[in-house]
């Protein structure tokens, strides 16, 4: 996204704290592409067969920040939005992993745990999904701004970049905590499997 786009994306999300009901219309132009980008770099760290789609994940998560009576919550900034959507991207996918393995009654192979795939994600198997959503939720506990860096980086794709800008901090401080992040991650995950 360019500079100009990403000052456009502040000011309307001004205009909605404002109360402008019609700055919605112009919100999801600016930053669906973006958003789309970012859900098929998250879901091709996923194992093979999935059958949610980038395209649906971004709409899944777009309606869900839009809330269940259709009306978006005042977004602070543009880091409190792609907070947000990479918080519903999470929940979606987690979702989808759940009806998956209740399908298979939990069967099927595991597949790598949580290192680094393409873009920086972490790629881990829909199977180890709730874990993951439950590993989170301690770390956000644990370390809300490390909880933030991954959100960013594993769900939203955001680079080391990217992430500062929106948090507000330097790419030293989002490597150091993707780096923390990740490695506690890895623990928690690792000790659940003995």
């Amino acid at each position: 996204m360019e500079p100009g786009e990403r000052h456009a994306v502040t000011l309307v999300l001004a205009e909605l704290r404002a109360g402008d009901e019609s700055a919605h219309a112009r919100l999801l132009p600016l930053v669906y592409e973006e958003l789309r980008v970012l859900a098929r770099s998250r879901m091709s760290g996923l194992a093979p067969g999935q059958t949610l789609q980038p395209t649906a994940l971004v709409h899944e998560a777009y309606m869900k920040l839009l809330g269940p009576d259709g009306t978006q919550p005042a977004w602070e900034s543009r880091a409190h939005f792609f907070g947000a959507a990479a918080r519903a991207m999470r929940n979606i996918l987690v979702e989808h992993a759940r009806r998956r393995l209740t399908a298979k009654r939990g069967g099927g192979s595991r597949g790598e745990a949580l290192d680094e795939a393409s873009a920086g994600a972490i790629a881990t198997p829909v199977e180890d999904m709730a874990a993951l959503d439950e590993a989170l939720r301690r770390l956000e506990s644990n370390d809300p701004q490390a909880h933030e860096v991954v959100m960013l980086r594993f769900f939203a794709g955001l680079s080391e970049e990217q992430a500062a800008e929106v948090m507000g901090v330097s790419p030293r401080t989002v490597r150091r905590e993707w780096a923390y992040g990740r490695s506690w991650l890895r623990r928690e995950m690792q000790g659940r499997d003995e």
